[in-house]
């Protein structure tokens, strides 16, 4: 089984689970561009966010220092190996970790003011209903950020893959995608160093 394959819970769990206690190390170098995909989101003191499949939690410390002490950050991933790697690394003092699918959040509605989601949507079983869960959870006027720290290129090449037509984060792909769950892209990048969809919750 490839990363691209991993679209079932238990598939998720099966490929993560074996490979949380080294993830930060086969990605050292990241942290910078996940606070700067962070920065994307223009986050407010004050505001709640989730990031959206946190796996080791490596946005959660750019989330907590964007929100302040009086803002909420909760961190919600499906691999129970991949929250305990966020502990040991002591990110759960940025934010409440919550053993959760990302696309059944147990949030109200228009209880967040943005979502933040790392490499998460083309893996999940239904991407529509997954934006749209995200879109029930956030306020009006609330954002959503999809994020990679490589584009799309990079990424297929690091995979020994080509870029194919259907890909949903593709930008003609994406934005009618976005638009059918009640968001509205207003930013996209798709650089060799970054991948960043920012989008606006509609209503």
């Amino acid at each position: 089984m490839s990363y691209g394959d991993t679209r079932e819970p238990r598939d998720v769990r099966a490929f993560f689970g074996p490979r949380a206690a080294c993830w930060d190390a086969r990605f050292p170098d990241d942290g910078p561009a996940y606070a700067a995909g962070v920065a994307a989101l223009d986050l407010r003191p004050g505001e709640r966010v989730l990031d959206a499949g946190c796996g080791t939690g490596r946005a959660l410390p750019a989330l907590r220092a964007a929100v302040g002490a009086r803002g909420l950050v909760l961190g919600a991933d499906l691999t129970p190996e991949m929250l305990d790697a966020a502990v040991r690394a002591g990110r759960d003092g940025s934010a409440f970790l919550l053993l959760a699918d990302a696309s059944r959040l147990p949030v109200g509605d228009a209880a967040l003011d943005a979502v933040f989601a790392a490499g998460l949507l083309s893996h999940v079983p239904d991407p529509a209903g997954t934006l749209g869960e995200w879109a029930r959870s956030v306020r009006p006027g609330g954002r959503l950020a999809l994020f990679h720290p490589v584009g799309r290129a990079a990424l297929a090449a690091r995979k020994g893959r080509a870029l194919t037509p259907d890909d949903l984060r593709a930008e003609p792909n994406l934005r009618p995608l976005l638009a059918g769950a009640g968001w509205e892209l207003v930013r996209y990048e798709d650089e060799d160093d970054r991948y960043l969809a920012v989008a606006v919750r509609r209503g």
